[in-house]
């Protein structure tokens, strides 16, 4: 005899998922073409179909805690597909940014960044801090904030010193990879044990050392985009997806390099063009612009699939951060500092915006998917 299931649908879930970009979900009438079309979707237990059952009846805990809606790359296949234009892809979308947001530490923070309406409040955020630290500063002597600099070779870094960014910048950083690891914490378990009862897996606990092995073998699937490769609608979105990734990829050296480069050997900037390390920053701003566009066009296409505010605070943040930073160099190699000192601040204000609040967005799927697929590689299922 099959084992019962007493159902308590969660209306305020289901709320949650409309609002965040699912509410197709109730044309569902459970054909099965989606899990059908889904090429990536495993041979046992397969997505999305089981989950467009649990987002129809609000069963929060079916989802929240399973690996399934990570391992979804929201090619479109689905809802193009769909005879009733329920959006499957949409909806699981839906849920992972609510998965993010019952992960998150505050939550009260998590549901700001997914409200447009929040977005005042969180650039102001940063610019009362860089002011307040950076006048405190002030006031005991250590002038790392000057409203009017003066010198022959002034750049942005003579405005605001790039000891008072580093200050705010790091505590920040580990301040954000805290909160990813209190909210993986509580993902594994409840990933393991979704999958232990689901029958997808045999093994009673996770063994770290098998599963950082299937971490390593998981990272070039990633890196060369497999999954997002085998889908058709939006193959396209491959190589802006792919642009961006490198891009924040080499950004994050160079940040790291010219971090050492002041704090540890004090080689103070500005660096000269044909430095290697410059190269490479510039190269990464150029993959981030290019590929924000790419997104954006690929959004606009899209006229049959939904974009919530989810999607476009992630592309907004790519461009904002791409166009800020090159303006930056283009302004001081042109003598406007004071301008440039100005789009220095904006680009600072992004910068802290995607330390602070990626695990509350649509970049959280960077951990949260990686985690997914690495367990699915670790329990052998396929």
């Amino acid at each position: 005899m099959a084992d019962s299931y007493l159902v308590d649908p969660d209306v305020g879930f289901i709320n949650e998922v409309s609002r965040l970009g699912g509410a197709d979900v109730k044309k569902c009438y459970q054909c099965a073409t989606c899990s059908v079309a889904c090429p990536i979707s495993p041979d046992t237990k397969p997505f999305p179909r089981k989950e467009m059952i649990a987002a129809s009846w609000g069963l929060k805990d079916r989802l929240i805690g399973s690996g399934d809606v990570w391992l979804c790359h929201n090619c479109g296949n689905c809802s193009t597909l769909c005879p009733r234009g329920a959006q499957p892809g949409d909806v699981l979308a839906a849920v992972r940014a609510a998965a993010v947001i019952d992960y998150a530490t505050p939550k009260a923070l998590a549901r700001m960044v997914s409200d447009p309406k929040k977005l005042p409040i969180l650039l102001a955020i940063p610019a009362a801090i860089f002011l307040v630290v950076g006048l405190l500063l002030k006031m005991v002597g250590v002038d790392w904030l000057n409203f009017n600099p003066t010198g022959d070779d002034l750049w942005q870094a003579d405005y605001i010193h790039n000891y008072l960014v580093d200050i705010i910048m790091i505590p920040t950083f580990f301040g954000a990879v805290a909160v990813f690891a209190l909210g993986l914490k509580r993902f594994l378990a409840a990933i393991h044990s979704d999958a232990v009862k689901e029958g997808k897996t045999d093994k009673e606990k996770i063994d770290p050392a098998g599963f950082f092995q299937a971490l390593i073998r998981t990272v070039p699937t990633i890196l060369k985009h497999e999954k997002f490769n085998e889908c058709t609608e939006n193959r396209d979105r491959s190589t802006a997806h792919m642009m961006v990734l490198f891009g924040f990829i080499g950004l994050f050296i160079v940040t790291n390099a010219f971090f050492a480069a002041e704090w540890v050997f004090h080689i103070e900037g500005p660096y000269r063009q044909i430095n290697p390390v410059k190269w490479l920053g510039n190269l990464g701003g150029i993959l981030l612009i290019i590929g924000g566009f790419l997104l954006l066009k690929a959004r606009l296409a899209k006229k049959d699939q939904a974009s919530s505010y989810w999607d476009w605070y992630l592309i907004g943040l790519v461009l904002a951060l791409g166009i800020t930073g090159m303006l930056t160099q283009m302004l001081r190699l042109g003598g406007m500092y004071d301008l440039s000192a100005l789009v220095y601040f904006v680009h600072l204000l992004f910068i802290w915006g995607l330390f602070a609040y990626t695990p509350f967005s649509k970049l959280a799927h960077i951990v949260y998917r990686t985690t997914a697929m690495t367990y699915n590689e670790y329990s052998g299922r396929k």
